[in-house]
């Protein structure tokens, strides 16, 4: 067993809501917190005991620095050491909010403090990686944040409705009504970001469009931040088509779970295509994303693992 003093052991951003921050901790390192008094015990294996004993004290240098730590910091930091990174830590802190009508976002894991930073250097991101990752969420925080600051004009959202297929004409309503539940998910987190009113509001105006990604095409979107989100769902004419949207001072902001392509076989996901064919592009960023950065309930983390075993599993068969 190995005692440190720390300036975080009565923080209550270290220890979280019921101790939930110190358990995760502990599960990430793989050893028991206890916390005493101003110091913290550190029991376990003598390897992963060594390995918290220096990440706890690379997070005294940088409260000796004057940076206030987060809830999530630690967990950044922990991956960011996990990754060998140690001289990195600094340039990372602090994970500067993004700051809307309703509530301020910040990234929780190290891949989304890439993805954030990712949107702000590049005019094409793709974001990708499994359900629950804050892909979606934080791309729609950084449109809104894009035309808060009028560094953009509108905000244009928009999805494949690839699971309706033929079954559209059987739904009730116009073609809006029959779309909607397919873009939900953004409705969803366009409303948990900023107020109610000011949702409505600006999609009154068509500052913000929400419309499945049929109604792209032809168009030429300047002064836009584009989201295309459930990406893994267009054909590869689909994203051809999209990623050849963007005008003048616009960003285009491509999610995809590619674990979860509804694409009738053997039709190819244009995501795919995009992965293979683009990367060398300078100007184009592709963030991954994995369970680590998962922020919905613990379990969803080890479905995750789980499915992501089998499918390796199957593979070597």
């Amino acid at each position: 067993m190995e005692k440190i003093d720390h300036p975080y052991a009565h923080n209550t951003a270290f220890s979280g809501v019921l101790d939930k921050n110190v358990k995760k901790l502990e599960q990430r390192l793989g050893i028991s917190l206890t916390v005493r008094g101003d110091s913290i015990l550190l029991d376990g294996p003598d390897e992963k005991v060594a390995f918290a004993k220096h990440y706890f004290e690379e997070l005294r240098d940088l409260k000796n620095k004057g940076h206030a730590v987060k809830a999530e910091d630690f967990h950044i930091a922990l991956d960011l050491l996990e990754e060998g990174k140690d001289g990195r830590l600094e340039d990372f802190f602090p994970a500067e909010p993004i700051t809307l009508s309703r509530k301020s976002v910040r990234p929780k894991s190290l891949n989304q403090q890439q993805y954030i930073e990712a949107i702000k250097k590049h005019d094409m991101v793709f974001g990708i990686g499994p359900a629950g990752t804050g892909k979606t969420y934080l791309a729609m925080a950084m449109a809104l944040k894009f035309l808060q600051d009028k560094e953009v004009s509108r905000i244009i959202l928009t999805r494949p409705a690839v699971e309706a297929g033929e079954k559209l004409g059987f739904l009730p309503g116009d073609l809006q009504q029959k779309v909607d539940p397919y873009l939900r998910p953004l409705y969803d987190a366009l409303f948990d970001l900023i107020l109610s009113d000011q949702a409505h509001n600006l999609m009154d105006r068509g500052i913000i469009e929400i419309a499945p990604l049929a109604y792209m095409r032809g168009r030429s979107l300047n002064s836009a931040f584009i989201i295309l989100d459930e990406a893994q769902n267009t054909s590869k004419e689909q994203m051809k088509m999209m990623l050849t949207r963007p005008g003048f001072d616009s960003k285009l902001v491509v999610t995809a779970d590619i674990t979860q392509i509804d694409l009738p076989q053997p039709q190819k996901s244009g995501v795919l295509q995009a992965m293979e064919i683009l990367p060398h592009i300078p100007e184009i960023s592709f963030v991954r994303f994995n369970e680590k950065d998962v922020v919905r309930h613990p379990l969803v983390q080890k479905i995750i693992k789980a499915y992501k075993k089998a499918d390796e599993k199957a593979r070597k068969k």
